[in-house]
């Protein structure tokens, strides 16, 4: 990954350094994510670099599709690191989210009369939350923790100890701590509140929808093979389409994706005939793809032309 000419390069082994130990800097930091597509704005690079420096958890929220999940990846590619992901559901467990124990290997021990000690570290199944802290890294990986709302309320007890010293106690074990303090993104689309006794152990960002200039940039960024004009009307009509009363507005990815297709398809400009037949990449109800596709959809187009 190169920056911009004006900031030193990431290919040095100083700036290699500064990326591994998180010193970059809010400019540098800015720059590297949008040459890695990620077009964010001043305040979502402020909190970001500042949990980076402060070595704490970003719990970010927004509505679906607006970029939260894709920070996390962007910054395993900025940093060059492992992205550990936790998807996050109801009944999720300590079990499935941090460790478990092989019953069966450890079945076997006995049947093989090497009973011993059956609580060795070869017996234990590392799940998301001790990769993420697991000392064999050789650098600090991102940990994302995608949908916290979707898990229940007990499940955030599980977190409170990671996130306040990204360590994890083990009865059998002991305590495991990280030697590289993993990156941690939260992110949450707001379903149900989450405790405040997880938002307090990181720092806290919400993502709004994009303004129109900085849709427009991101759409290019993600997609640079569509026609400048067309991209700039696929964002004016998804831009008007939020402002329709709807059971899910599109978000960014759903625009990305809806650009990308147009562009597939060898659209060079945005009428009707190719709107209408398309809407499903924007929208995923039924009823909203009827409303936006009946009468409205003169008046979205309309707003293109603005």
């Amino acid at each position: 990954m190169t920056l911009d000419p004006r900031a030193p390069e990431v290919g040095t082994d100083d700036d290699r350094a500064r990326l591994e130990s998180r010193t970059i800097d809010r400019d540098q930091l800015a720059r590297a994510l949008e040459r890695a597509g990620y077009i964010a704005d001043d305040a979502l690079v402020m909190t970001l670099f500042l949990a980076l420096r402060m070595e704490r958890g970003l719990f970010v929220e927004g509505a679906p599709g607006v970029g939260k999940t894709l920070l996390a990846v962007t910054l395993a590619e900025i940093f060059e690191t492992p992205l550990i992901r936790l998807q996050c559901y109801e009944g999720l467990d300590l079990a499935n989210a941090a460790y478990e124990w092989n019953y069966p290997r450890q079945l076997l021990e006995v049947q093989a009369g090497r009973g011993g000690d059956l609580y060795r570290d070869e017996f234990l199944l590392r799940r998301p939350l001790l990769q993420a802290i697991d000392a064999s890294h050789a650098r600090a990986p991102v940990l994302l923790v995608d949908e916290i709302d979707r898990a229940d309320e007990e499940f955030e007890a599980y977190l409170l100890e990671l996130l306040g010293d990204f360590q994890i106690t083990i009865p059998e074990l002991g305590t495991l701590r990280a030697k590289h303090r993993p990156i941690a993104i939260l992110t949450s689309n707001r379903t149900r509140e989450v405790h405040d006794a997880l938002k307090r152990r990181c720092l806290y960002h919400w993502i709004e929808y994009p303004s129109a200039e900085r849709e427009v940039a991101i759409v290019r960024a993600r997609v640079p093979e569509l026609d400048a004009v067309l991209c700039t009307r696929v964002v004016a009509f998804v831009q008007a389409l939020r402002k329709v009363e709807l059971a899910k507005p599109p978000g960014v990815a759903e625009t990305v994706d809806w650009a990308t297709a147009l562009h597939h398809l060898g659209a060079t400009r945005l009428d009707a005939a190719i709107a209408r037949p398309t809407l499903g990449l924007l929208l995923k109800y039924v009823d909203d793809v009827e409303r936006a596709g009946g009468p409205l959809l003169d008046d979205l187009l309309g707003a293109t032309d603005a």
